[in-house]
């Protein structure tokens, strides 16, 4: 089941030194899953003259035909960075979350709370298909608990630049059954990579992570591989709190995510990475913008709203 997850399946079984590129091949047939919900006529009409980083518009009607993307926004520039709550720099992308919205009175109470999110630039909120645009640098996380402080479910169903990319995001996600997690990666242009992770169940401390070569976790995490392409897959340390929960906000320069489908992410025990690893998981594609508006997964007749955000 999988609405803010991955649209590919990232299959648990042997894939040994299967090239990442067979994936990405995969990944790309299978986005143009049917939509139960169909888009109306959208607009991000909220951005203002003095902030011309987007330039969006959308068509009048999303088809199943359509291309993936329905937006346009223009590549953000050096220029456009903005620091989130730890001191990173972080880029600023566009990201949607479905929230269960009902009236005008919801849509005031979402953008008025959203706009209180330190990193939120603009929010547009389309009532009838119940979707909501965020445009800033803030995390996942924060943006969904300011979300669900109104009272509402929020779930988040796509993330990156418009158009730009044919593959803008994906996700990694560690379903147990003792370390849980998800990775989110979003293209930002060519040179630059936003990353986000949660992470439970770890012991308390640091430790080390990254992207290995191959998705195969027969073994686990000690049968993806050497490092991908070193530095780039060397992704520092985890700072793992006293509950053994770790949250990371970062960019990473030269880092492409359409060469990462089907590699996979690693999680060690401490910050040498030369031991075997505890956990790992395969990185798979996920929904960018304009491109997961359904409310009724195909798979398992699930609502959106019966799914759950908890990983």
């Amino acid at each position: 089941m999988a609405f803010l997850r991955s649209i590919v399946t990232a299959k648990t079984t042997a894939i040994a030194a299967v090239p990442a590129a067979a994936f990405a091949l995969s990944s790309i047939s299978s986005a143009s899953s049917s939509s139960e919900h169909s888009s109306k006529n959208l607009k991000f009409s909220s951005i203002s003259k003095s902030n011309p980083i987007l330039q969006l518009s959308f068509a009048k009607h999303l088809q199943k035909s359509s291309p993936p993307s329905a937006l346009h926004m223009d590549a953000l520039s050096s220029n456009h960075l903005t620091t989130s709550d730890n001191g990173v720099v972080l880029p600023e992308l566009l990201t949607e979350f479905m929230v269960d919205m009902s009236c005008q009175g919801c849509v005031n109470a979402v953008k008025s709370k959203l706009l209180t999110v330190e990193g939120v630039k603009n929010v547009d909120v389309d009532l009838d298909n119940q979707v909501v645009r965020i445009l800033g640098s803030s995390p996942v996380k924060t943006m969904t608990e300011a979300l669900e402080q109104t009272g509402r479910k929020a779930r988040l169903i796509g993330q990156g630049v418009p158009d730009d990319f044919l593959i803008s995001a994906a996700v990694s996600e560690f379903k147990g059954p003792d370390i849980f997690g998800v990775v989110r990666l979003a293209q930002v242009n060519m040179e630059l990579t936003r990353i986000e992770a949660n992470f439970s169940g770890l012991s308390p401390g640091k430790h080390a992570w990254s992207i290995n070569e191959f998705g195969d976790l027969t073994r686990g995490a000690a049968s993806t591989g050497k490092l991908y392409s070193p530095p780039l897959g060397d992704l520092g340390t985890l700072e793992v709190d006293e509950k053994g929960e770790a949250f990371y906000s970062g960019a990473k320069e030269k880092l492409r995510v359409a060469d990462l489908i089907g590699r996979a992410i690693a999680v060690y025990a401490t910050e040498d990475k030369s031991d075997p690893g505890l956990k790992a998981a395969v990185i798979a594609r996920s929904a960018g913008v304009g491109e997961n508006y359904k409310k009724l997964c195909t798979c398992d007749g699930t609502t959106i709203w019966e799914a759950t955000n908890k990983l």
